[in-house]
């Protein structure tokens, strides 16, 4: 893992070839003796500078969405919220993406089965109200998938519906590889409740699944015993995923296909910190090693809205630079259901994304 080295400690004394200044002239104020040294830059990465045989244009976003499906559909949004529908179960969480205003009316908000409130970070715990008394669990389905949805302190439900663009495109690319005769092994790193690791399964593939929860695990697990999908080959592993992909390289195990949806902080088991912008550009360096020479695909979701794509385009493109292929990088949206007596669209941004993969630049 790469870490920034401890800067040098410069000297208090006045360099040699540096008159002092005149008698009366102010002296520059010494700096506070707690002010942090300017940082230590990483040394250039060499593949950065060679010729890049990689197509794709970081000022041209990819636009990703989703309608939702059967068990799932974004109803409203606005005024720093949103309105969902989860199976059978009616949500409200805060979104700060929502700057409009709603397009139901109120009293449809305040009929929903739960709202979220108190702590409205993302990585903060908060409180749901219920309006009427509610199951802990409920259950979901996105064939041939059966999962089960919960309430946490964190305003998740154990389910990112945005991702299904993503399910569609790794289902296609596994399958069309198993068709093919392929066996794909797919590396799934931080894969919370396993859905994608499910759908990936489910295609034919061999899959790997790490996180570094052990109730993110269980719920995986369950998941799998839900959706009678017991017999796929996957692992399922709790662990830190900087840990495991390092000793994976030292291993010389290799993957056809990574799914790497890192949060913007966590901790590993054991207390390991992950901090995205920080460990990113490690992580992908070490993915990138780890897929085959001919692999199928690289996905990286990254819920830092506040971010661009463009950031996480050109680090993908730097790092992917010796390998021919395509960088595809934008934006998940969630589109709206049409409100009554408007034909208006409305997509509601909800996490960035870069693809890589192996087709000949164009």
């Amino acid at each position: 893992m790469e870490r920034t080295r401890r800067p040098a400690r410069r000297s208090d004394r006045p360099s040699a070839d540096r008159a002092p200044p005149p008698a009366g002239h102010p002296r520059r104020p010494a700096a506070p003796a707690h002010e942090a040294p300017p940082p230590i830059l990483h040394a250039p990465a060499p593949e950065g500078f060679g010729p890049r045989r990689l197509a794709g244009d970081p000022l041209r976003p990819t636009i990703l969405e989703t309608a939702g499906w059967d068990d799932y559909a974004l109803l409203d949004s606005g005024a720093g919220r949103k309105l969902e529908r989860y199976g059978h179960v009616r949500i409200v969480r805060p979104e700060e993406q929502a700057l409009w205003s709603p397009r139901l009316p109120a009293e449809v908000w305040e009929a929903a089965d739960a709202h979220f409130t108190g702590d409205v970070e993302e990585e903060g715990p908060g409180r749901w109200r219920f309006p009427k008394p509610m199951p802990p669990v409920w259950p979901m389905r996105f064939d041939p998938v059966r999962f089960s949805c919960r309430f946490t302190s964190f305003r998740h439900t154990g389910v990112f519906p945005e991702q299904s663009a993503h399910w569609a495109f790794v289902i296609e690319r596994l399958a069309a590889a198993a068709a093919r005769g392929r066996r794909p092994k797919l590396l799934n790193l931080f894969g919370y409740t396993g859905l994608a690791s499910l759908l990936a399964a489910s295609a034919g593939a061999e899959v790997t699944h790490v996180d570094a929860s052990k109730k993110s695990i269980q719920w995986a697990r369950e998941n799998q015993a839900e959706s009678g999908l017991d017999h796929l080959p996957i692992r399922w592993i709790c662990d830190d995923a900087q840990k495991f992909v390092a000793r994976e390289i030292r291993r010389g195990n290799r993957y056809d296909a990574i799914l790497l949806d890192p949060p913007k902080y966590g901790r590993g088991p054991d207390g390991e910190v992950w901090q995205l912008f920080e460990d990113l550009a490690p992580m992908l360096r070490s993915c990138r090693d780890l897929l085959v020479d001919e692999p199928l695909f690289l996905v990286l979701t990254v819920y830092a809205m506040r971010a661009s794509y463009a950031a996480f385009h050109e680090l993908a493109a730097e790092i992917f630079a010796p390998r021919a292929g395509r960088i595809d990088s934008g934006e998940l949206f969630l589109t709206e259901a049409p409100a009554p007596g408007t034909d208006v669209v409305r997509r509601l941004a909800t996490s960035l994304f870069v693809r890589f993969t192996p087709e000949a630049a164009r």
